[in-house]
């Protein structure tokens, strides 16, 4: 599928060419997001998405945990870069996890997920769905978090849900960037992709 803009080959000022320079060493391409949205606005990419990387640096959720819950939002809402970018990270960062991304959908009752986990997504996909929780989906993620872990965990709702809707609204899709890995030679990523 085309993006509803063209993606831009050349960018101008040095900044952003480092950022492609980069992108396209670490995908084997220039992310279309960066090539659609960023490059059109690089001054609002550079200052929000480097707070965005600035603020998730400072969690203090496991992992598995950011992984679980930003591929949940991504998925709820239907953004195909978000979900093929988390399967990536998971896949060169933290493997382990692939099973339960695999499972994602079945969270309620997979035996892979602990009960914290459940809690969060269970939060994460009310809020997403509805807009809204209940107090008796905030009371079960009480149970397995602190005040600083919700407020983690709703930040990684909202900062995932910019994403998802740039995405989206540009019709920006895959880029397949789990294949490229294999592709590379990364051998286990090969075994696990897709």
């Amino acid at each position: 599928m085309a993006t509803y803009l063209a993606p831009i080959e050349k960018p101008r000022g040095l900044l952003l060419k480092l950022v492609y320079y980069f992108t396209r060493r670490m995908f084997g391409t220039v992310s279309t997001p960066i090539a659609v949205f960023s490059a059109r606005m690089p001054r609002a990419f550079l200052m929000f998405y480097g707070k965005v990387s600035s603020l998730d640096k400072k969690l203090t959720l496991p992992r598995q945990t950011v992984i679980l819950v930003r591929e949940r939002v991504a998925s709820i809402n239907g953004c195909l870069y978000c979900m093929d970018a988390s399967r990536w990270y998971a896949l060169t960062k933290s493997p382990d996890v692939l099973p339960k991304l695999d499972a994602l959908a079945e969270y309620v009752t997979s035996p892979l997920f602990t009960p914290a986990e459940r809690a969060a997504l269970g939060y994460v996909s009310e809020l997403v769905e509805h807009r809204s929780v209940s107090p008796a989906t905030f009371a079960e993620l009480s149970r397995h978090y602190s005040e600083r872990e919700i407020c983690d965990i709703v930040w990684l709702v909202a900062s995932e849900h910019v994403y998802n809707m740039t995405n989206i609204g540009l019709g920006i899709g895959s880029d397949g960037l789990c294949e490229r890995q294999a592709a590379r030679g990364d051998t286990s990523v090969a075994a696990t992709a897709g």
